[in-house]
């Protein structure tokens, strides 16, 4: 089993989350409440909806993160799952986009905005010597 499926199956489990299929037409979403919250790309990538607002606030902590890629402004961030400690981040990252889109719903024409599949994703990472 790969750690996307291992993710996403514990992920489905989750009262709030209900998989769908993503409107970027690439891979599996899992959604809450209208809102896609995760894409599942391929066995090693998840876009997370975590809203702009949550990645501004969140940025510093995100950048360190060797897990986590972002594109400057973009409301997802893209995950790279290698290792058994990045589906941790993940379910943690999950639980905090959740908070987010509970506390900030998005608005009533229902465009969400697009997921980072496609785009070029920055690799950020905050490195000392």
């Amino acid at each position: 089993m790969t750690l996307a499926l291992r993710a996403m199956t514990q992920l489905t489990t989750w009262r709030d989350l209900t998989e769908a299929v993503p409107s970027c037409g690439t891979g599996r979403a899992l959604r809450s409440t209208g809102q896609e919250i995760a894409h599942f790309h391929t066995d090693w990538d998840v876009d997370l909806h975590l809203t702009a607002r949550a990645v501004h606030r969140f940025e510093h902590d995100l950048r360190r993160s060797e897990v986590v890629r972002i594109i400057p402004g973009a409301a997802w961030v893209t995950l790279r799952l290698e290792a058994d400690s990045d589906v941790n981040v993940l379910i943690t990252l999950v639980s905090l986009a959740l908070q987010s889109h509970q506390t900030n719903p998005a608005p009533l024409d229902g465009r969400a905005p697009a997921c980072n599949h496609g785009r070029r994703v920055a690799v950020r990472h905050e490195f000392s010597i």
